[in-house]
């Protein structure tokens, strides 16, 4: 198979998974950032109508990731931190962003925030990526994760 026909079975956002979540983003060359705007239904719930936070994390973890697309690397998580400040609820329209805040050698530091349509900040994080040599974890150097 191909590059161009590698399936993407990204548990964030790939659509070769059947049991994902198949996060929708966009990029934004201008602002250098990464969006997307989607709710999560009730498999994804904890407490009975609220997001369970272990979701919540990889919604940002998952945002953060794709910030290495604008530096065309892979990188995997190193560091992740994440607050939570309103529960998100089953259903509930969120506005989910990612962006990068600094790099140091190998390692690149990015931001993301997950708002209510008002603009609200329901949970942000900031994660410590580095960046992987994929020959060396034999992942095809033509495959490349996308939105």
């Amino acid at each position: 198979m191909s590059a161009s026909e590698e399936i993407n079975c990204c548990f964030g956002c790939g659509a070769g998974n059947a049991q994902g979540m198949h996060l929708p983003f966009e990029r934004d060359d201008a602002a250098r950032k990464i969006r997307g705007r989607f709710s999560l239904g009730e498999q994804f719930q904890g407490a009975p109508g609220f997001i369970h936070g272990g979701i919540i994390a990889t919604v940002l973890d998952e945002v953060m990731s794709k910030v290495n697309l604008f530096r065309g690397v892979t990188a995997v998580t190193a560091e992740l931190s994440v607050k939570y400040f309103k529960p998100v609820r089953v259903g509930q329209q969120l506005i989910v962003e990612g962006f990068e805040i600094r790099q140091d050698g190998r390692n690149l530091f990015y931001e993301g925030e997950i708002r209510d349509p008002n603009g609200q900040i329901l949970a942000s994080g900031t994660g410590r990526f580095v960046e992987i040599d994929r020959e060396r974890f034999g992942i095809s150097t033509d495959a490349k994760h996308t939105l």
